[in-house]
């Protein structure tokens, strides 16, 4: 039996801007970044969010992890509402929702070593648990993602780009969580180390039983790592199906747009 694991409904979030160069009255202006977003995640699946910049990927990303307030709507994990959850209310999920993010090198301290960036999880969340635990813990998800665990003590500008988001990778996996937001993880790297990653990705999914929201504006991508995309364009859904049928029979005007502008060989 399918175990629901996310579901998110009517979503909506405002941003507050303020522009001095407004007319005084018009100093505050209040902008709907995305607007009624419904849908469900079934655990071990894999939803696919595009769009072009600014349709609402990340906003959606980081309501989820109550990273900003959102303006209306609901969003339960496992049952549980957490959109409505205080931080330390929430601290308790925070460990089952895991996030990677678009720019690895920018995403990780450069004054941590890799043991350190990918140990600080841990010792937030288990402060009691011993050095040698941690060590141990460490070096074994630095094994999963592909790292040597003498590189333990190295600093992240010592590290190529895609070195740096499996690093990024091994401190989203170190709580084991249930849920990983992957945020445009490969937009920044090159194609060929884009490649695997993203096999990277499907493996750890496999091995650990993951469930992935994978944020693209690459339909290529989204169809390759998905078994659902929802299309987004304006802080709205215009279309949410099986990652095949989008392609196949896409439904909307704009997801027929997305779909032609794919460059093609």
């Amino acid at each position: 039996m399918s175990n629901l694991i996310l579901k998110v409904k009517n979503l909506s979030v405002d941003y507050t801007s303020n522009n001095s160069f407004l007319y005084p009255w018009e100093k505050t202006k209040i902008f709907r970044a995305v607007e009624n977003i419904n849908f469900e995640i079934i655990e071990g699946e894999t939803l696919g969010i595009v769009g072009e910049t600014g349709s609402g990927k990340s906003t959606i990303a980081k309501a989820i992890i109550n990273l900003l307030k959102i303006t209306s709507g609901k969003i339960f994990f496992q049952n549980n509402q957490i959109s409505n959850l205080d931080e330390k209310n929430m601290r308790k999920y925070r460990k089952e929702i895991q996030m990677i993010f678009q720019d690895p090198l920018a995403s990780l301290n450069p004054r941590m070593n890799v043991g350190e960036i990918i140990s600080e999880p841990l010792k937030t969340h288990y402060p009691n648990l011993h050095d040698n635990e941690i060590k141990k813990q460490v070096k074994e998800i630095m094994d999963n993602v592909g790292l040597l665990s003498n590189q333990i003590n190295r600093y992240p500008h010592e590290f190529s780009g895609g070195q740096c988001q499996r690093i990024g990778i091994a401190r989203s996996l170190i709580l084991k969580p249930k849920i990983i937001i992957c945020d445009e993880p490969v937009s920044s790297l090159d194609v060929s180390i884009q490649a695997q990653v993203i096999n990277l990705l499907k493996e750890l999914q496999e091995k650990f039983k993951l469930t992935y929201i994978f944020i693209t504006h690459d339909l290529n991508i989204a169809k390759h790592m998905s078994d659902n995309i929802m299309v987004l364009n304006l802080g709205k859904i215009v279309e949410i199906n099986k990652s095949n049928e989008v392609f196949i029979n896409p439904k909307n005007d704009y997801t027929k747009k997305l779909i032609s502008s794919i460059p093609k060989i």
